[in-house]
């Protein structure tokens, strides 16, 4: 007589019938929606584990594979109090020979955006003002500056010297030194013409400190101007869309807004985030997750530049998730928000500012879109690489 092996089908437990039938039990007594969430719930729960074999463009998308792949390789591998954070920059302890004490914050980014020359910005400028609003973010004053270049072999000299003109223009605008740097030339065919990497160092020089997990019920959420500007025009300024429009990034330095709204605000602000990969739906995603609250979003009061949502209606994506560069979402206890708004508008690079959504406690960890037409819908992390690469 043949036999056949049907390999480890029962679970070892003994008692797992008896908790199969009480699972399904409790489950009757939940509504539909409920089921759903509990799903969800203990999907997060589960220990971040990478799949795949290889890396993909998906990881690289500041969507889930992004998340799975910074907590399965690189929080794993490297674990301490500081990264645990996963704030956009290291707030650091440090005392001088002195014996003076203060606090540092140190953050590092790379750019590999394509095109490196785009309406309202280029590389250069990207590179410098993404570091200093990470600095920002932190709360901190940024200081200094380093600049790493990975460049191809046949790059013209002339871009080089354009994209590095830009950077120390940017530097001089936002007040910052880069102090120090390196270079690296690889083979023909081996890069995108220009990749630069960058660290800062800036002085926390008030005692606020700014957490993702910091956010709690009746907190509001405010943007500080109009979303999704510098990502819809990076992706038309490829030309492969066919599509024009009267758009330009909006790269700019933000640690002049961010320091007016916590001169006005100060340990009202929970949390600060410069809406970059992954758009406002990651940030808010990554602030219901840390915090354990519920973000619920209204999209009437959402700032969109009407080109802005022409274009993604063409593309079709969610402006929610299209990468800026000079905007910030800011999360103020409801005490100060009147304030923080008033703040962010005093500023240049906020008259656009808004109020776009409300702290709840229920359902914890997700983030909840009231739509124009009355509804309301999930607005989870990113999925794969729906968006095109643009930075």
């Amino acid at each position: 007589m043949t036999t056949h092996d049907l390999g480890p089908t029962i679970p070892a437990r003994a008692n797992w019938a008896e908790e199969a039938v009480a699972a399904h039990a409790g489950a009757e007594h939940l509504t539909r929606e409920e089921q759903v969430l509990e799903r969800i719930a203990k999907a997060r729960a589960r220990k971040a584990k990478i799949k795949e074999q290889r890396v993909t463009l998906s990881h690289g998308a500041g969507g889930k594979a992004t998340h799975t792949l910074i907590e399965a390789v690189f929080l794993e591998a490297f674990r301490n109090p500081v990264l645990e954070r996963l704030e956009d920059g290291a707030s650091l302890a440090v005392s001088w020979t002195d014996g003076a004490t203060g606090r540092l914050a140190f953050t590092t980014d790379s750019f590999v955006v394509s095109p490196l020359f785009f309406p309202g910005g280029d590389i250069g400028d990207l590179a410098v003002n993404g570091t200093v609003n990470d600095l920002a973010m932190c709360g901190a004053r940024p200081l200094h500056l380093s600049a790493g270049f990975i460049l191809e072999e046949g790059f013209p000299v002339a871009d080089l010297q354009r994209i590095v003109a830009s950077m120390a223009a940017a530097a001089q605008a936002a007040g910052v030194q880069i102090v120090t740097g390196d270079t690296k030339v690889v083979q023909r065919g081996k890069a995108d013409g220009c990749y630069i990497t960058t660290a800062g160092v800036g002085l926390l020089d008030r005692p606020t400190t700014l957490s993702a997990a910091a956010a709690r019920p009746g907190d509001v959420v405010l943007v500080s101007g109009p979303i999704g500007d510098h990502g819809i025009t990076v992706m038309l300024a490829r030309g492969e869309l066919d599509i024009e429009a009267d758009i330009e990034s909006d790269t700019a330095p933000l640690h002049g807004i961010t320091a007016g709204l916590l001169d006005v605000a100060g340990d009202g602000v929970r949390l600060l985030r410069d809406a970059t990969r992954g758009g406002v739906a990651t940030i808010c995603n990554e602030v219901a997750v840390a915090s354990q609250v519920a973000v619920v979003l209204d999209e009437s009061s959402l700032p969109v530049r009407p080109v802005v949502t022409g274009a993604s209606e063409l593309l079709g994506i969610d402006p929610l998730y299209v990468a800026c560069e000079g905007r910030l979402v800011a999360v103020v206890g409801p005490d100060r928000a009147d304030a923080a708004l008033a703040a962010l508008h005093a500023h240049p690079l906020g008259e656009g500012a808004a109020v776009i959504g409300t702290v709840k406690d229920d359902p914890p960890g997700l983030v909840l879109l009231r739509t124009a037409f009355g509804g309301t819908r999930i607005v989870d992390l990113l999925v794969g690489d729906p968006l095109p690469r643009i930075c």
